[in-house]
């Protein structure tokens, strides 16, 4: 069983910054995608970034390209999420996601077809004046 915990998320100002990080000690997470999701109040689970163990391929949702980064610290067992230029409806709890599957590219897990194994318990972020 690996447990995925998630941290950096806070209050920030429209326009400004922040960083999650997802962190396990029960593995090695480059040996797994990993993939950040966020549920807003009242909305479904969406996909916002993974990154794959496949090609190491990095994958966005459309309202977040440009502005948010996933990379591996391979040093620090950790998968960061650098969020830029926030909006309000960046506002949500962000979960971070990790599967060992060989088989399956981010847009699998994305679009829901396939459910990744593991799931921390969410960082909220919140994006306000």
């Amino acid at each position: 069983q690996v447990k995925l915990v998630e941290s950096g998320g806070g209050l920030v100002q429209p326009g400004g910054s922040l960083r999650l990080s997802c962190a396990t000690s029960s593995d090695t997470l480059d040996r797994y995608s990993v993939a950040w999701f966020r549920q807003a109040p009242g909305k479904e689970r969406e996909g916002v970034s993974c990154i794959s163990i496949i090609d190491s391929s990095t994958t966005y949702s459309d309202p977040v390209k440009g502005r948010f980064t996933i990379s591996r610290d391979n040093a620090d067992n950790t998968v960061n999420l650098e969020m830029n230029s926030l909006k309000p409806e960046d506002t949500a709890v962000y979960y971070c996601a990790a599967d060992r599957s060989p088989y399956y590219h981010c847009e699998a897990f994305f679009s829901g077809s396939v459910s990744m194994d593991y799931w921390g318990q969410g960082t909220r972020v919140t994006v306000s004046s």
